[in-house]
């Protein structure tokens, strides 16, 4: 079956959103002691609010978003598993970052809830739009 034009716009879109999730796993893992030194007091807190799990769920997530959007442009049906790992990835951290730091006392609901609700209704959209590729035999 011929997959559609409007698949390639969608499927990059997703892919540069993933590089996007890279990306921010390394600033936020490697931040430098001159970049941390330089934020405001409550968000060098912050830093300190994230136990050893949360950054690995963090690359979970944003590894395995990216390697599904390859699968997407590669047409791989395995892209539909990589979604639902990373989702569960995704589900964890979202709760720690909302609910279990300071995020909403640093930077008020609104801002530190707007990133994670995101991710999670990214995330639930990558796995539906792959499982819709796979039923209309756009992925192999």
């Amino acid at each position: 079956m011929k997959i559609p034009k409007w698949f390639w716009p969608v499927a990059i879109f997703f892919l540069l959103w993933n590089i996007m999730g890279i990306l921010s796993f390394f600033a936020h893992t490697f931040i430098s002691e001159e970049a941390l030194a330089v934020l405001p007091e409550k968000e060098r807190e912050l830093y300190g609010d994230y136990p050893i799990w949360t950054t690995i769920v963090f690359a979970i997530a944003v590894f395995f978003g990216f390697f599904g959007s390859l699968g997407l442009i590669l047409k791989k049906k395995w892209s539909k598993l990589a979604f639902i790992i990373s989702f569960c990835a995704i589900v964890p951290q979202m709760i720690h970052n909302l609910f279990f730091t300071k995020s909403m006392d640093v930077y008020g609901p609104g801002q530190a809830a707007t990133m994670p609700v995101m991710v999670f209704v990214f995330g639930l959209l990558l796995i539906w739009f792959s499982n819709y590729s796979i039923k209309k035999n756009w992925l192999k």
